[in-house]
C-alpha cells in the first residue's frame, strides 16, 4: 500500500515565463493542484534571465539556468522538504550547460521517485544529446512522452522498455464547443472565414508558406482572413529583432494579401486565447520540422473542436490520422490551398471534423490529464528500489561533487582592451610595454566560446564584446600573402614580425576551429571557416610537433560543427602521421616519447593522437596518445603524489636534466585535458583522478604548498620557483587556469561523453 502524495513538486519554466513550457508547467501543476487538494504541488522554476519573474506562490525555488550550483540548491530544497516525487519537464534548450546537463546535476542528488516528461525526443541526437538523455532515462523511474512516436524512439533509439514509459496527452483547457461566429464580432472578422496559426513566432513555424497559399485560398474564398496570433519568441528577438515577422508582412504585400492577413504581436493570456480559438473555422500548422513530438497550440486547438490543415510533423501526424484533420507535404503552399478550400467548400465536411476532435478532445483537457499524471507518480513510487530517502545519504566527499571554484573573469576583462588581451602584468596590473601577442588571444577566444557553450560567463555584454576583440586580432594577425600569422604586437598596434613561430600558427588554427565547432554567432563562425581554410595549408611544411597537434586539435574542432571536409580530414591524416613517425623514431621502452627533450605544453601531442585515434580511426595513433601520457603523468608526479609540471628551466633532457622548476601553468592546464580525454575514451577513472592532481596544482597542491590562483582577482600567477610564486599574473597564466576550470566544469556532468564523431 502506497501511502498518499504530500508533497508533489515541479521542475521547469513556469509563468509569467513566455515559452512554451512554462505554460505547461504552470498548468500542470495547477491541475494536479486541483485534482488533489490534501497535497502540497509547488514549483521550481528556471530563469533564463538574472533578474528572474514575479512567480506566484506556488513557485518554492528558483535555479538560474546558466548556474550550476543553483541546480545542487534545488535538489537539497527538495530532499529537505522530504517531497514525495519529482516531475521534470525537459526539454534541451531550458536548461544551462551542453545540451542542458546542468539539469543533471539535479537529478543526481535528490532522493525522490522522477518522473520525467520529454517534450522533445530526438531520433538523431548528437553525442552531447544522447549522453544527456540516456542519464535522464537512468535517474528516471517513469519516462511521459504526449504521442506514441515518443515511446518508440525511447525503444529503438535509447534502448527503454515500454514497461517504463506513460503515454499522456498535452493537456488543454476546457473550452466550450461553440459557433465560431459567435467571437468573430468582436474582433472585427464577423462574415469572414478565420484561418489561425498561434505560438512564439519563429522561422521553424513555416508562416511564409502559409502566406504562400493565401492568393489560391482567397481566389476561391474572397471572405478568408488569416490570423498570426503571438509574440515573436524573445530569444529570437534578442538575437535577430523582429526581422522573421517583417519578411512575413513584406511576403504578404508582395503577393497582395495583406487585406487578408492580421498580425498580433502579443502574448495572450488563456482566457484571450480562449477567444482567438472560438473565432477560428482551420487552424493551420505549416511547421517545417518533422521531428517535432509535441505541439501544445496544436492539442490545444484540436481539442477546442477546430478543423486542422499541417505539414506531417509527428504530433500532428498522429493526432490527425484517421481523417481527423488535414496533413499536406512540408514547404508546398498548394497543398495548403488545397487542403484548406477542401474545407471551405464542403462546411458539412469541416463541421464533421470540428466535433469529432472536440469529442476525442475530452480525453486531453486538464483534469483527465492530471488524473493520469497521478497514476504515474504512484506508479513511480511503487517501482523505486532505491533505499528510502535520506537528506544526507551519500554526501560524503567521495561520492559528491569535487567542489570548483567560482568563475570569476575580472582579470581576464582587466588585461583586455579594445585591441585584445595583453601578454603580461606588473603582478595584477596590465603591462602596456610588451604589448599582445596571437597565442594569449587565441587561448582567450577558446576560454569565450567555452564559457559560452558551459553557461558560466560573465555579463552577456561582457562576453560578446571580449570575445569579437579576440577573433579581431587573430583576423588582423594573418598575412593573407605568406599565409602565416603573426604573433607579437605593440602597444602601439605594429606588428613586430613577418610571420610568428610555427607553434604560435598551430594555436591559432585551434582557436579558428572552436570558433567553427563551438560559437553561436553566425558572423564569428564564418570568419572562423575563412581564416581557418586560409591558414592550413602551410601546416603540413612545419616541423613544430606542437604545431601539428595543435592544428590537429582545431581540425577536430572544425569537424564537430562540418563534418563534411575532404582537405580537413586529409590535413588530419598527413599530420597525425607525422607524429607516429616521431615517436616511432624517438621512442625507447625507457624513454616512450617523441622528441629527445620533453619541454612545454607536452600533453597536447598525447591529446591530439587519442583524438585522431578515436575519430579517423587510427588504433595505432590511440595507443601511442595513451601510452606516451601514461609516462607523461608518472614522470610528472612526486612521491608525496602532488602534480610536479616539468620546468622550464632545463626542461627534461632524455639521459640528462630533469629540471623541477621552473613550473608553468601551460603544462598544467595540458594534462588536466589530455587526462580528461583519455578517461572520456577509457572510462578508466585512473584518468580523472590525473586531471583533478594537475588542476589541484593551480590551488596549492603542488612542491611549496602555495596557490597560484589568486580568488581575490581572478588571476593566475606565472609560475612557480624553487622558493616561491611568480607574483606577476600574465595573459598565458590566467588563461591556463580558467580554461582548466572551465574544462573540469565541462567534464563534471559529460565526463563520459566522446567528443562528437566527426568521422
Amino acid at each position: 500500500m502506497v501511502a498518499p502524495l504530500g508533497r508533489i513538486a515541479f521542475v521547469g519554466g513556469y509563468e509569467p515565463r513566455r515559452c512554451g513550457i512554462a505554460t505547461f508547467t504552470h498548468d500542470l501543476c495547477e491541475a494536479v493542484g486541483n485534482a488533489i487538494p490534501t497535497a502540497q504541488c509547488f514549483a521550481g522554476a528556471v530563469n533564463d534571465k538574472l533578474e528572474g519573474y514575479k512567480y506566484p506562490p506556488r513557485v518554492r525555488f528558483e535555479m538560474l539556468e546558466k548556474d550550476l550550483d543553483s541546480y545542487r540548491r534545488a535538489a537539497d530544497f527538495l530532499n529537505f522538504n522530504n517531497t514525495d516525487v519529482l516531475c521534470v519537464q525537459h526539454e534541451f534548450g531550458i536548461y544551462g550547460g551542453p545540451a542542458g546537463s546542468h539539469l543533471l546535476a539535479l537529478l543526481k542528488e535528490v532522493r525522490m521517485p522522477v518522473v520525467t516528461t520529454l517534450h522533445t525526443v530526438l531520433q538523431s541526437p548528437n553525442p552531447a544529446q544522447r549522453q544527456v538523455m540516456e542519464e535522464l532515462v537512468q535517474r528516471s523511474d517513469r519516462l511521459v512522452v504526449m504521442a506514441r512516436k515518443g515511446a518508440d524512439i525511447l525503444r529503438d533509439t535509447y534502448a527503454v522498455p515500454d514497461a517504463k514509459v506513460d503515454i499522456i496527452p498535452h493537456g488543454i483547457p476546457n473550452i466550450p464547443f461553440n459557433d465560431s461566429s459567435f467571437f468573430k464580432a468582436q474582433f472585427g472578422v464577423e462574415g469572414r472565414m478565420v484561418l489561425l496559426t498561434f505560438g512564439l513566432l519563429g522561422p521553424g513555424k513555416g508562416i511564409e508558406y502559409a502566406i504562400e497559399a493565401l492568393p489560391a485560398i482567397v481566389k476561391r474564398h474572397p471572405n478568408v482572413v488569416y490570423l498570426i496570433l503571438g509574440a515573436t519568441h524573445p530569444h529570437l528577438v534578442a538575437r535577430e529583432g523582429e526581422t522573421y515577422r517583417l519578411s512575413l508582412e513584406r511576403l504578404a504585400e508582395e503577393r497582395g494579401v495583406k487585406e487578408h492577413v492580421i498580425f498580433y504581436n502579443r502574448f495572450v493570456s488563456l482566457d484571450d486565447l480562449t477567444e482567438f480559438i472560438g473565432a477560428t473555422d482551420i487552424y493551420l500548422t505549416p511547421y517545417l520540422n518533422e521531428a517535432q513530438i509535441t505541439s501544445g497550440t496544436l492539442a490545444y486547438v484540436f481539442g477546442a473542436g477546430k478543423a486542422v490543415v499541417s505539414t506531417p510533423y509527428w504530433h500532428a501526424t498522429e493526432l490527425l490520422a484517421n481523417d481527423r484533420g488535414t496533413l499536406v507535404p512540408f514547404r508546398n503552399p498548394t497543398a495548403i490551398a488545397d487542403g484548406v478550400c477542401a474545407y471551405l467548400d464542403d462546411p458539412e465536411r469541416l463541421d464533421r471534423t470540428r466535433h469529432d476532435a472536440y469529442q476525442l478532445g475530452r480525453e486531453m483537457i486538464w483534469p483527465a490529464v492530471a488524473q493520469r499524471y497521478l497514476d504515474t507518480f504512484q506508479h513511480a513510487r511503487v517501482d523505486r528500489k532505491s533505499a528510502p530517502r535520506t537528506a544526507f545519504a551519500g554526501w560524503t566527499l567521495a561520492s559528491r561533487p569535487y567542489d570548483l571554484p567560482p568563475l570569476r573573469l575580472d582579470h581576464i576583462i582587466r588585461m583586455s582592451d579594445g585591441t585584445g588581451i595583453f601578454q603580461h602584468a606588473s603582478f595584477n596590473v596590465p603591462n602596456f610595454h610588451e604589448g599582445y601577442c596571437v597565442d594569449d588571444n587565441a587561448r582567450a577566444f577558446i576560454l569565450c566560446n567555452l564559457l559560452d557553450e558551459l553557461g558560466g560567463k560573465p555579463p552577456e555584454e561582457n562576453l560578446d564584446q571580449l570575445v569579437t576583440g579576440y577573433l579581431a586580432f587573430l583576423s588582423a594577425a594573418l598575412n593573407y600573402e605568406t599565409r602565416r600569422f603573426r604573433n607579437f604586437m605593440s602597444h602601439g598596434r605594429q606588428w613586430l614580425e613577418d610571420a610568428g613561430s610555427e607553434d604560435s600558427h598551430g594555436r591559432s588554427l585551434w582557436a579558428l576551429g572552436v570558433g567553427v565547432g563551438r560559437t553561436r554567432n553566425e558572423g564569428h563562425r564564418r570568419l572562423c571557416i575563412k581564416l581557418f581554410n586560409h591558414a592550413l595549408p602551410v601546416v603540413e611544411n612545419f616541423s613544430s610537433p606542437r604545431a601539428w597537434a595543435f592544428t590537429i586539435l582545431g581540425i577536430h574542432e572544425y569537424l564537430r560543427q562540418l563534418p563534411d571536409c575532404p582537405d580537413l580530414h586529409a590535413a588530419r591524416e598527413i599530420l597525425t602521421d607525422k607524429l607516429v613517425t616521431l615517436w616511432k623514431n624517438c621512442a625507447t621502452e625507457d624513454w616512450p616519447w617523441f622528441e629527445n627533450i620533453a619541454t612545454y605544453d607536452n600533453a597536447r601531442l598525447c591529446q591530439a593522437l587519442i583524438l585522431s585515434g578515436q575519430w579517423m580511426p587510427h588504433p595505432e595513433a590511440l595507443e601511442i596518445g595513451l601510452k606516451s601520457l601514461t609516462w607523461l603523468t608518472s614522470l610528472q608526479k612526486t612521491q608525496a603524489g602532488h602534480f610536479r609540471p616539468i620546468g622550464s628551466n632545463g626542461f627534461c633532457v632524455k639521459d640528462g636534466i630533469h629540471a623541477d622548476f621552473d613550473q608553468q601553468p601551460v603544462e598544467a592546464q595540458a594534462m588536466v585535458s589530455a587526462c580528461l580525454e583519455a578517461f572520456r575514451y577509457t572510462q578508466d577513472p585512473a584518468w580523472s583522478k590525473e586531471a583533478k592532481r594537475a588542476f589541484e596544482w593551480f590551488l596549492g597542491r603542488n612542491d611549496l604548498g602555495l596557490s597560484l590562483y589568486d580568488s581575490s582577482t581572478g588571476g593566475c600567477s606565472d609560475g612557480l620557483h624553487h622558493d616561491r610564486v611568480n607574483a606577476n599574473q600574465g595573459a598565458e597564466s590566467s588563461l591556463a587556469f580558467h580554461l582548466s576550470l572551465a574544462e573540469m566544469n565541462y567534464a563534471e556532468h559529460l565526463i563520459t561523453m566522446p567528443h562528437s564523431n566527426p568521422s
